[in-house]
């Protein structure tokens, strides 16, 4: 894969994308938008790769936003599409994978950038980084799932209050609300992400897909509880399943196909 804004490196059964316009930030711009879908769809359809860690270049910004000189003259309709364009081609796709996301925040991520972060699984902060949804002080609100998935994460009032305050939180901060799922010191940021995507690919990929689609449908209001049901049952037909327990039984480390 060659991308203009994207770096690709692999490492075993893990590949690492950097968003790479430092010189911005890391600001999204269609570009970028586009570039990070195809990006993410081929890693999907790579059976070598078990997970993916998401963050940006530099030490400044995990993503610092959109790129508002992009819709600065938008109107209504164009504001509208921006919006949904967005969410079906990039924001619910990196959600909807069912290779897992870690997001290793290492800088800013804001607006656009934090919507981003929290499309992907799991959310790893160093302790340096500032997020925040400031879209209000532009006459705008988060478009990308913010208002959704802040909500979801962090409960409505706190949502409430980040969103209608535009004001950033620090990694402390953001662990402690359930934003993210862990802050550490920032060198060390890309090293435990990868311990953490490196004990994710060791398990079951069919177990994990069924896991994270039982999940989202629950929050989509879609009959979790029972789409868990038919997942779990699933999993009892597949070649993972037979040596997931035969490596239980007979005491080995299991080594999924």
């Amino acid at each position: 894969m060659s991308f203009e804004n994207l770096v690709v490196n692999y490492k075993d059964k893990i590949a690492v994308v950097t968003i790479n316009r430092p010189e911005n930030l890391n600001a999204l711009n269609k570009q970028t938008i586009q570039e990070l879908r195809s990006c993410l769809l081929e890693l999907e359809e790579n059976t070598t790769v078990r997970a993916i860690i998401l963050t940006g270049s530099g030490d400044k910004a995990f993503v610092a936003g959109a790129d508002i000189k992009e819709f600065a003259g938008f109107s209504e309709a164009e504001g509208k599409e921006l919006a949904r364009t967005g969410q079906e081609q990039l924001f619910n796709t990196v959600e909807n994978l069912t290779t897992p996301v870690i997001a290793a925040i290492n800088g800013f991520a804001l607006g656009g950038g934090l919507e981003l972060a929290m499309a992907c699984h799991i959310r790893l902060a160093s302790d340096k980084a500032q997020m925040g949804l400031p879209e209000v002080t532009l006459g705008l609100i988060p478009g990308y799932g913010g208002t959704q998935r802040l909500a979801q994460l962090v409960g409505r009032g706190r949502a409430m209050e980040m969103i209608l305050s535009a004001n950033f939180v620090d990694g402390k901060q953001a662990y402690v609300s359930g934003l993210v799922n862990n802050v550490v010191p920032s060198q060390n940021l890309l090293m435990e992400a990868l311990k953490l995507a490196i004990k994710i690919s060791n398990n079951s990929p069919i177990a994990m897909k069924a896991a994270i689609n039982a999940i989202n449908k629950g929050y989509e209001n879609k009959g979790g509880f029972e789409v868990e049901v038919e997942e779990f049952g699933k999993c009892f037909g597949t070649d993972d399943f037979k040596e997931g327990v035969d490596a239980f039984l007979n005491k080995r480390k299991p080594e999924f196909k």
